[in-house]
């Protein structure tokens, strides 16, 4: 009996050891393969180098994960295929358009009511706009976003409004290239992000689920950055910005003629001061006869006055004065 306990006891044991072995064996196994999925993922789509392990893992897609994040509907994991229809067949001609237009107007305001009705029938609207009055200065400045099919007819009939053109500068910069490098980066990062939701799936371990996690997190961060950059080109390819700028006429100049000399211009400015000098000296004559002559009355009054207070006064004096006998 004791031999038959031993012998269950030691097949027990034996039972034990082969299953502990065999979960270290799957452990060991599935973490270097999360590793291995984890060092390749983010290199690029189509590389062929790495074991075709790797490659099946970063670039296809478990068929129960879907079509890739909530945020990225539609994104798929088509992996090189979907890389090779981003950047496939001839791309359309992307051109980012800014220019001036300086116009000279009769009238402002009309004038920038057409000009509204010329871009708005073209499918373009008013950006900005900054009027200023200064009388014959007057001048407003508005700038148009202006639809690219439609740019040169509609620069046409605003130069048609005007009576002069001062000035104009159209510049351009085709952005075709940059249109399809980030489209190409952004069918890489989610391609990646794709991958990385499989590998989400599959990890086992907690320190491989944050590591998963961090870089799925900065993958959607440049797939959000790239999408915006890219919608951001194509908006200023597909509306061209317009500045124009009306004035008002410019006052016309007034100009002064040089003359050479002239005798009969000598002759009527001196007979015109001889003139101004008569009429000064009547004018004095005019004001003593009426104001002087009767000061000069009353000044000689005065002084014959005066003349006969001083007589009285000496003879006044000698008759006071007592008389001096004779030696």
């Amino acid at each position: 009996m004791n031999d038959e306990t031993g012998r269950g006891y030691a097949s027990l044991g034996v039972v034990v050891v082969v299953i502990i072995a065999a979960m270290a064996f799957v452990l060991f196994f599935s973490g270097n393969q999360v590793s291995t999925i984890l060092s390749t993922v983010g290199s690029s789509i189509g590389d062929s180098t790495g074991d075709s392990g790797s490659r099946v893992d970063t670039q296809g897609q478990d068929p129960a994960s879907g079509s890739g994040s909530g945020g990225t509907a539609g994104s798929g994991s088509g992996g090189n295929g979907q890389v090779a229809d981003a950047v496939s067949g001839p791309p359309a001609l992307l051109i980012v358009r800014t220019g001036t237009l300086e116009l000279e107007v009769q009238s402002l305001g009309a004038t920038i009511a057409s000009a509204a009705d010329v871009v708005t029938s073209a499918g373009g609207y008013l950006s900005a706009s900054n009027e200023t009055a200064a009388g014959d200065k007057a001048s407003a400045t508005v700038v148009y976003r202006i639809p690219a099919a439609a740019w040169d007819a509609t620069v046409a009939r605003l130069r048609g409004l005007a009576t002069i053109v001062r000035h104009q500068q159209v510049d351009t910069e085709e952005v075709t290239g940059q249109v399809i490098d980030l489209g190409a980066r952004i069918a890489n990062l989610r391609a990646t992000e794709a991958a990385l939701q499989t590998i989400m799936a599959r990890a086992t371990k907690i320190s491989d689920v944050l590591d998963v996690q961090k870089q799925l997190t900065t993958t959607r961060g440049e797939i959000e950055r790239s999408v915006a950059d890219k919608a951001a080109l194509e908006g200023r390819a597909a509306y061209g910005s317009l500045k124009v700028t009306f004035n008002l006429p410019a006052p016309a100049a007034v100009t002064t003629v040089q003359k050479g000399w002239d005798p009969a211009t000598d002759v009527d400015q001196a007979t015109g001061k001889l003139i101004k000098l008569g009429q000064r000296a009547t004018s004095a004559g005019i004001f003593l006869a009426i104001v002087g002559l009767p000061l000069l009355i009353a000044g000689t009054i005065g002084l014959v006055v005066a003349w006969q207070l001083y007589r009285l006064g000496r003879w006044v004096l000698r008759r006071r004065s007592p008389e001096i006998a004779p030696g």
